[in-house]
């Protein structure tokens, strides 16, 4: 904890870092306040049946979808600071406009909206990052990693306490109080200075593929692989949660310690698990990792179903904490791979597409889980660790081979082969023939 204090108050990227950092705390504390009321508020002010609030989610997943690379095609067309303010504002007048309205048809557009700007924000964060941390970006994208699990708590345990009041009152503080962290971060992107591009430097020549990540196969399997590589999230939130309650005999109770063991073990491990892959060939190594640590996840909540209370207990703890582990090499290798095997020069682009991986998971991991993982019993867990190690194994041979092109400078990873003994000197006499 000392090392992550250390960190945040000299951030890779200075002042502008430290800033940034500040202001995605204070907009993950909003978002967290709005995680855990939106579902109570839409249906106790609202008055919004089941069915009603499923389509608004639904929706608000697809508009997620297309937010990031609408976000990385205008970012190479304009300042960076100015397009996050502006999804700041976005969500602060969709959720004001939330406020005073309870029809589904005007709903419908403003939740869609909010969903629309989290996510470009979260996509030209990222940009943001990568131009002023540089080389040390996984330092930076651990740091926010650690803020952002530090925001999502604090926002829902701000949200408890509103949804033990359990009135219109509580509910609209709540959602008042997202959008006053919209306009706080808002104020704190204003005083950063715009980064520079290095892509767009004066001279500079294109070192890949620079047709655009639609047009480029090889960065767009990699888009397509990322996508099941996600798949952890899903897991955390939906998958252990349903099968602890459908499927075995452990306390319901223990649901929440899923969220806490995870919150608790990415604030204090994320920065270390970034300092042990940093770089593109270690991210890749990354991958492997997390294809080894998720089929072990899954094979503990099959294991779980025929434990009695406490075995299963144990089993399911056991299957977040490997879940977590597998979400830091995730977290890692997703967001250093995505950077280097984007063109310089095309990177706004490049990481447009690259951010629709994890909001594609958001939408087609629960169904996936309970329609087909979940309905094969212990086997489904089984098939879908099995899978993950295979496509994680894809996904390094392919990631490894396009660095090879695009980063012929960067060095490799060093093996454990027996260095050459050293030259003898010149006038050194010849041993004699045996």
């Amino acid at each position: 904890m000392t090392g992550l204090m250390t960190q945040l108050r000299n951030p890779p990227g200075g002042r502008d870092a430290r800033i940034m950092l500040f202001a995605q705390g204070l907009d993950r504390t909003g978002t967290g306040l709005w995680a855990a009321s939106s579902v109570l508020y839409l249906t106790f002010v609202a008055h919004l049946g089941p069915q009603r609030i499923g389509v608004l989610l639904g929706v608000a997943g697809v508009a997620g979808i297309a937010g990031s690379p609408l976000a990385g095609r205008l970012a190479g067309r304009f300042p960076v600071r100015a397009l996050l303010i502006g999804c700041h504002l976005l969500r602060l007048a969709a959720l004001l406009l939330l406020l005073s309205c309870t029809r589904f048809e005007v709903l419908l557009p403003l939740v869609a909206l909010t969903s629309l700007g989290d996510r470009a924000a979260k996509t030209l964060e990222m940009l943001f990052a990568t131009r002023v941390a540089g080389e040390r970006r996984g330092t930076y994208q651990a740091l926010f990693r650690s803020v952002a699990n530090a925001g999502y708590g604090v926002g829902a345990g701000l949200a408890a306490l509103g949804l033990a009041v359990g009135t219109r009152d509580a509910y609209q503080a709540l959602i008042l109080g997202d959008a006053l962290s919209f306009v706080l971060a808002a104020a704190l992107v204003w005083r950063t200075r715009e980064p520079a591009d290095p892509g767009a430097a004066p001279g500079r020549q294109p070192a890949g593929p620079s047709a655009g990540p639609w047009r480029d196969r090889g960065y767009l399997l990699f888009v397509l692989l990322d996508i099941p590589l996600n798949i952890d999230d899903s897991i955390l939130n939906v998958g252990l949660p349903l099968w602890l309650v459908d499927r075995t005999r452990a306390p319901h109770a223990l649901v929440p310690a899923f969220l806490i063991v995870n919150t608790v073990l990415v604030v204090l491990l994320q920065l270390r698990v970034s300092a042990r892959a940093e770089g593109p060939y270690q991210a890749a190594r990354a991958v492997l990792r997390y294809g080894a640590l998720l089929p072990a996840c899954c094979a503990a909540v099959a294991l779980a179903t025929w434990g009695g209370t406490w075995p299963a207990a144990a089993l399911l703890l056991a299957a977040a904490l490997l879940v977590t582990l597998a979400e830091l090499m995730r977290s890692v290798s997703s967001w250093e791979l995505a950077v280097s095997l984007a063109p310089p020069e095309a990177r706004a682009a490049y990481l447009g597409a690259a951010g629709m991986s994890q909001s594609i998971q958001k939408s087609a991991g629960p169904p996936l889980l309970t329609g087909v993982v979940m309905t094969a019993g212990p086997a489904g867990w089984l098939v879908l660790g099995a899978a993950v190690a295979g496509l994680s194994v894809i996904q390094h041979r392919r990631s490894t081979r396009r660095m090879h092109t695009l980063l012929p400078a960067v060095p490799r990873p060093r093996t454990s082969a027996p260095a050459a003994p050293p030259a003898p000197p010149e006038n050194a006499p010849t041993p004699p023939a045996t």
